[in-house]
């Protein structure tokens, strides 16, 4: 069935050594709009040059770039992690004038640093560059990390939560979704524990997940519940699923396990307001 919904641009800028960055922080856009894009009548579409640019003879290649994506997009995510890139007539780099584009203006641009391990052969000189570049970058606002693509797919979520509730946008002027007093936001988490080393001297880890829900709203969540919304995801929740009370502006955390083969887990969250029963669906993959 089809719906009205408003259109925003998503930019992702990075250098060429993030292929797997890139697919993620695209991956994360998808799974928003797969999970949201109805209720909120909001549809995010991702822009990357190498796929959406249009080949086209006039100017500097950059330029074109910027014409084509920077000026049109709404958000920015800029991905960084051996390099800085080459440079432009105007930037350091391309990714850097993207982001100076962007940011002169006001499109909300979010900057990522990766940590985790460089490659043997990893460009000594551009590594230096973009340690410098990074210096100047944190004296200008606030910088994220991210270790792994799914600690990124985590981080790109609840930056274009928080990017929504700034935009204030809707489809038609009209309120995207059916007004409601509890307002809830799921936000996925996972890290490591090491748990010893096993007979060949190898270490051994374990990985906790869990998803924090936040009512966002001006009312108490009554009877919270939450389940796996379908049993193809591989998903199991940790401990008592007893009803809960989730208060106005506060957050429960809520454990579960994935199974080896899990696929794209969904979670559905029930609760009562004003006697009247509400069910909200959220990808957490």
């Amino acid at each position: 069935m089809s719906y009205n919904a408003t259109v925003l641009r998503v930019l992702i800028a990075s250098p060429s050594d993030l292929p797997s960055a890139r697919e993620a922080a695209e991956g994360a856009i998808h799974s928003w709009n797969a999970a949201h894009s109805r209720t909120k009548a909001i549809v995010l579409q991702p822009w990357c040059w190498e796929e959406s640019a249009v080949p086209i003879l006039g100017d500097h290649p950059q330029a074109i770039i910027n014409a084509q994506g920077v000026d049109d997009s709404d958000i920015v995510f800029a991905l960084f992690g051996g390099r800085l890139g080459s440079p432009t007539p105007d930037a350091v780099s391309g990714t850097a004038e993207e982001i100076d584009r962007a940011v002169a203006k006001k499109i909300p641009v979010h900057v990522f640093f990766s940590t985790a391990p460089l490659p043997n052969d990893v460009d000594t000189p551009q590594l230096e560059a973009l340690r410098e570049f990074k210096r100047i970058m944190q004296t200008r606002g606030l910088l994220g990390e991210f270790n792994t693509t799914d600690e990124l797919r985590y981080e790109i979520w609840k930056a274009i939560e928080h990017d929504l509730t700034q935009l204030d946008v809707s489809a038609g002027g009209q309120p995207a979704v059916k007004e409601t007093r509890v307002d809830f936001l799921a936000q996925p988490g996972r890290d490591r524990e090491q748990t010893g080393i096993d007979a060949k001297g190898r270490v051994k880890y374990q990985t906790h997940h869990w998803v924090d829900i936040t009512n966002r709203g001006s009312r108490d969540a009554q009877d919270v519940t939450m389940e796996p919304a379908d049993d193809t995801g591989g998903l199991f929740l940790i401990g008592s699923n007893q009803p809960t009370t989730i208060h106005a502006g506060q957050t429960r955390r809520f454990p579960f396990s994935l199974a080896m083969a899990a696929g794209d887990p969904v979670v559905a969250i029930r609760w009562r307001e004003d006697d009247e029963a509400h069910e909200q669906t959220f990808h957490i993959g």
